[in-house]
């Protein structure tokens, strides 16, 4: 394929729209994999990048997007892992190191080699996060241990596995001991992630499950996945969490949704904050949080959490809510996004590579 062109939506410049170019379609060298792209998802992680500037990321430009990424197989470096040609995956997001002592427990999301630079600036972290993405026809990964196979499932409904799917499920695979049929919990923002984590929970055996969006349809899409009930602000929550809630994970992360979430945990509940949108949270012992309270703000998922979510998706039971859009639309597409437009995630399918 060399000398071949293909599409991909990169960002160009720092604090601009990304734009499809025309681009070279790599070859694989050593261990690397060479993937067709079949389905990208898009997440609000992107329009930070976007957002961002080069004294906040050491991502060198021109950078392909697309973090959240479905694919086959179609071409091995000289030294890759054998019987992967022709498989169809899921892109683990998270291209650590394989070597420091959180990958060596399985922890590849805290891998000690994707630390913030001296200087503060973000490393790169996996495809369309550093290195390029799967916002394209074809995309590099550095070895078959960022891969997972999905065999015949449809590549629109695995590909938020990547990062909506994996993020939510271990942010709450955490609370296991704290699931059962009398917990309450109260899941905030029902997008990409949040749609997920409310059919977790009750796959998981969460007693009561609160859902708060500022979205009608958000609203009504968790409870038909299994919400109990759905307001619109937390503040509309509280008269249905009289002893405050258990567990509350924040999928917007924004400083009104935490602010006024960490007011609603029960006496040893946890406050998980997933979401981006700038919130900042003082906590103490002595400011009126409830007794025994837990705040974490866990990142991404482990490769076996992605694992675990394309196996609950193959049975049903997680189901993905999505809209799928051509590769040409990612532009109005992520300014859809931006502008709260979209219920769960938008894909986009690009077109066949022609070999």
């Amino acid at each position: 394929m060399d000398g071949t062109l293909m599409l991909a939506v990169q960002l160009t410049e720092w604090g601009r729209p990304p734009a499809l170019r025309e681009v070279p379609v790599p070859r694989p060298r050593g261990a690397e994999l060479l993937l067709q792209m079949t389905a990208a998802g898009l997440c609000r992680s992107d329009l930070h990048v976007m957002d961002g500037s080069a004294a906040a990321f050491d991502y060198p430009l021109p950078l392909t997007l697309g973090h959240e990424v479905a694919g086959t197989v179609i071409e091995a470096g000289p030294d890759a892992e054998g019987g992967w040609l022709g498989e169809n995956v899921v892109v683990h997001g998270i291209w650590s190191c394989g070597q420091c002592r959180n990958c060596a427990r399985g922890r590849e999301n805290y891998c000690l080699r994707l630390r913030p630079r001296p200087d503060g600036r973000l490393a790169p972290i996996g495809n369309g996060l550093g290195y390029h993405g799967g916002l394209a026809q074809a995309m590099i990964v550095p070895s078959a241990r960022v891969l997972v196979r999905t065999g015949d499932s449809d590549p629109a409904m695995t590909a938020p596995l990547a990062d909506a799917g994996s993020t939510a499920y271990h942010a709450v695979r955490a609370h296991l001991d704290l699931l059962d049929e009398r917990t309450i919990c109260l899941v905030i923002g029902i997008g990409g992630l949040g749609h997920l984590g409310v059919q977790m929970l009750r796959e998981l055996g969460a007693g009561r499950i609160l859902a708060v969006d500022n979205r009608a349809d958000a609203r009504e899409l968790a409870l038909r996945l299994g919400a109990d009930a759905a307001f619109p602000d937390v503040a509309s929550a509280y008269t249905d969490l009289a002893d405050g809630a258990d567990l509350i994970f924040d999928f917007v992360g924004a400083p009104e949704t935490t602010e006024s979430a960490v007011r609603a945990l029960a006496p040893g509940g946890r406050l998980t904050l997933v979401g981006s949108a700038g919130a900042r949270l003082e906590v103490g012992k002595s400011i009126g949080l409830a007794a025994g309270w837990r705040v974490q703000a866990p990142f991404w998922g482990t490769r076996a959490d992605l694992s675990t979510v394309v196996e609950l998706a193959r049975r049903g039971t997680v189901q993905v809510t999505a809209t799928t859009h051509p590769l040409d639309e990612a532009v109005e597409v992520y300014h859809r996004l931006r502008e709260g437009e979209l219920t769960g995630r938008a894909v986009l399918i690009p077109p066949t590579l022609v070999r």
